[in-house]
């Protein structure tokens, strides 16, 4: 699929692309550090900060206030992106983690959902791709192919 084909939420908050990006990588690390150890405390620690990007409480994200501090040392640059698409990825990175969650309290295996997870965040910081967009496309054509019929 073309990245002009796809369909994406948006409205007129701007974000900072270096920051979400970093996040990203933050996400993409805790991930992997939950995979090392089976600490269940990372899981939840993303469930929390996921519910927060995800409901527009941002500057309350422990991981995008830690962003926000690596970005302004690193010195990365502004790039404006829109906010709905991040906020609509968050909401899916909630449903990952509360499925990460629920799965490793009732003794289940974690390692798919959260090798995906992980997969998409190294995706968003180090490429810039959303898979959100490619999920929310999905979404809305499934949701017209259904309302047709």
């Amino acid at each position: 699929m073309k990245n002009n084909l796809l369909i994406c939420p948006t409205d007129g908050e701007q974000l900072n692309e270096s920051n979400v990006r970093m996040v990203a990588f933050l996400v993409f690390l805790t991930s992997l550090a939950y995979l090392l150890t089976g600490w269940f405390g990372l899981p939840l620690l993303l469930t929390v900060d996921f519910s927060l990007r995800g409901f527009n409480r941002t500057r309350y994200s422990p991981l995008g206030r830690l962003a926000d501090v690596l970005v302004r040392i690193l010195r990365f640059p502004f790039r404006a992106t829109n906010a709905a698409p991040k906020r609509f990825a968050a909401g899916i990175g909630l449903g990952f983690t509360i499925g990460i969650s629920t799965l490793h309290g009732l003794g289940y295996a974690t390692t798919i959902p959260t090798v995906v997870l992980a997969v998409f965040a190294a995706l968003e910081s180090l490429a810039g791709f959303c898979a959100g967009c490619y999920v929310y496309t999905f979404y809305v054509r499934l949701g017209n192919k259904l309302a047709v019929r």
